[in-house]
């Protein structure tokens, strides 16, 4: 009977826990090959600007900042999306925009000013 009532336990602890699968909507982290759409890649940029500034590695300035453009470019390792978010009010024109790439699917690479 322990033992039955331990299985049932088990059951139904795995059954009530929250699946661990990455989703579109899920989060900014994505499996496969399946390339993501802007709509996500912008979603996903927005949320990596917003930690960059509450970190502390870009001006806090950056926080309003809409994006200027987001396309598929040619990357180091082939096909990836760049993002760029355009600050016209940047008292360093060096640093006036700044980018991000994302692979295909839409996981995080790097962010700089210099797009490349």
């Amino acid at each position: 009977m322990k033992r039955i009532l331990s299985i049932a336990t088990l059951v139904a602890a795995f059954a009530a826990a929250p699946s661990a699968f990455a989703a579109e909507g899920g989060g900014c982290h994505f499996h496969g090959n399946k390339p993501a759409n802007e709509a996500t890649v912008l979603g996903c940029a927005r949320q990596r600007k917003d930690a960059l500034v509450a970190s502390g590695k870009i001006d806090k300035s950056w926080q309003a900042v809409k994006h200027d453009k987001a396309e598929m470019a040619e990357g180091a390792k082939g096909k990836e999306w760049k993002v760029s978010f355009m600050d016209s009010a940047a008292k360093d024109k060096t640093k006036e925009t700044l980018y991000m790439f994302f692979t295909p699917p839409g996981n995080f690479i790097a962010a700089n000013f210099t797009g490349k």
